[in-house]
């Protein structure tokens, strides 16, 4: 049964759902309504479950609160954990089986035939010392999707490592400044750094030549 209810919390914009997990919910093996329910799980900042202030947020019964609950348990996405804090017996929710089916969803999707089966993800990964978001395997994926090579894209890495960046905005930014320069491999970023470096070291010739002749001419 639809709950209105749940469909209008979309509209307030006070559960912010990522495009990517819109697209893919129904892979969970869930209904758009515990979906949001599960999205409003996840924007809860404490993760303690009262089910009292749950029903009050979402202007649902009490009943329905712990039928969603026990509807994504079952489907092993979340779990009621206790808690001890300073002697008090606290439940807290754990969605660590929903990060787990998400990330085999995104693994699923990466590897699919659609997608240039490369090894870029993991080296992205590798660099930044972390695993990637859902959304950043889709920024990758349209990059691939836009003929954007992995040639260039382990370039604007290496230059976004270099200057001590790990985020994909700051490699977007570059991939971004490289297509209006017309940078499309790896001997065009090559030709551009050699450029680029003749350039400061003309500056810095001629920084160097007006200082001696000021110089000189003091004497």
């Amino acid at each position: 049964m639809k709950n209105d209810n749940l469909v209008e919390l979309l509209k307030t914009g006070n559960v912010v759902i990522p495009i990517y997990l819109l697209r893919n919910y129904k892979k969970l093996g869930i209904n758009i309504d515990e979906f949001v329910f599960l999205m409003y799980l996840d924007s809860l900042k404490d993760r303690i479950f009262d089910p009292k202030s749950i029903s009050d947020d979402l202007d649902i019964k009490n009943t329905e609160v712990m039928n969603y609950i026990g509807i994504l348990s079952d489907k092993k996405l979340v779990s009621i954990d206790t808690k001890k804090v300073d002697k008090n017996i606290i439940d807290i929710i754990n969605l660590d089986g929903f990060y787990s089916k998400l990330g085999g969803i995104v693994k699923d999707k990466v590897n699919s035939k659609d997608v240039d089966n490369s090894n870029v993800y993991e080296l992205i990964e590798k660099e930044f010392g972390r695993t990637l978001s859902s959304m950043e395997y889709e920024i990758i994926k349209a990059w691939l999707n836009n003929n954007i090579s992995e040639e260039l894209i382990r370039e604007a890495l290496k230059e976004a490592v270099f200057n001590g960046v790990s985020n994909l905005r700051y490699i977007d930014k570059i991939l971004y400044e490289w297509g209006k320069l017309g940078i499309k491999t790896k001997e065009d970023v090559e030709k551009n750094r050699k450029k680029h470096n003749s350039k400061k070291n003309k500056e810095k010739v001629d920084i160097d030549i007006d200082w001696n002749w000021f110089d000189e001419g003091e004497d």
